[in-house]
């Protein structure tokens, strides 16, 4: 998957000979780490951290300082560094109407950006799109400066891709439903095509049913025929679960193809992680 930006002046951070990889997934209300040892394909650290509110760039950058400072693991030398951005600031872009000179008027119509706000772009080739979206500059900067070059990308572009790569043959139409910290995003396909992607903030499983079956009454799909599909940080226990449940009839939990090992040490929360455990 082709990434929107690349930061390539080296620093001697990176380590070429490590077989280290780090995949860092950076939103407003947490932050998650992996590695992957390449060389014996394995997960050897996972780190997860929710915070109990909505922080700021500035307080992010702060909270990232601390925990890449006080952790061991993340000192070690690393061959390469994959940042992911979870945030509602992207738009999907049709290749055929893409222009990088433009980036601005396709973010403007569905989110409020500032004039120094910097703007970035993913391919997604399954769908002949581009994300359009805003990456943190500090967080980028900072990243830089503690790692060198480094690849970033945003979460919708790892979760569509991933997404239609699991539905090429697939002909009926699903709607997936990927639960992070304190939003959602829906993805509808049908025929192994993206017929939306949408995300929402939530505070209650009332506003998340809602979200859900608003996206579905939009799209003139039926909550007693649509196959739904739950992944991300849920499980059958979930509230969120049996509020699904209750409404539409055909529910199922996705859990991650995990392509690697994972060292017995790491947590099952890792299973939670669909994007970042797709990122590699």
């Amino acid at each position: 998957m082709e990434t929107g930006q690349k930061i390539t002046e080296q620093t001697t951070n990176i380590d070429e000979l490590s077989s280290h990889i780090l995949s860092i997934q950076v939103s407003l209300n947490g932050l998650s780490f992996c590695m992957l040892e390449s060389d014996s394909n394995t997960i050897i650290y996972f780190r997860s951290e929710s915070f109990q509110k909505k922080l700021n760039p500035q307080e992010l950058l702060e909270r990232l300082d601390v925990i890449i400072n006080e952790d061991s693991e993340l000192s070690k030398s690393i061959q390469s560094v994959k940042v992911i951005y979870a945030n509602e600031l992207s738009v999907l872009v049709p290749n055929s109407l893409f222009n990088e000179e433009h980036l601005a008027d396709y973010l403007k119509f569905n989110t409020r950006i500032l004039q120094t706000d910097f703007l970035a772009f993913d391919a997604i080739p399954s769908n002949d799109s581009m994300c359009v979206y805003v990456p943190y500059v500090n967080i980028n900067n900072y990243l830089y400066e503690k790692f060198g070059a480094f690849n970033y990308m945003h979460a919708s572009s790892i979760l569509i891709e991933t997404i239609l790569n699991l539905e090429k043959n697939a002909e009926e139409q699903k709607m997936y439903v990927h639960i992070g910290i304190k939003y959602f995003e829906i993805v509808v396909v049908d025929n192994n095509s993206l017929i939306l992607y949408n995300t929402f903030e939530f505070k209650t499983k009332e506003d998340f049913i809602y979200y859900i079956l608003f996206t579905a009454e939009q799209l003139q799909l039926n909550p007693e025929t649509i196959q739904l599909a739950l992944l991300g940080h849920i499980s059958e226990a979930d509230e969120l679960f049996e509020i699904a449940f209750k409404y539409i009839r055909h529910v199922q939990l996705i859990e991650p193809t995990i392509k690697f090992e994972i060292d017995p040490s790491i947590s099952k929360e890792i299973s939670n992680l669909f994007i970042l455990l797709n990122s590699f």
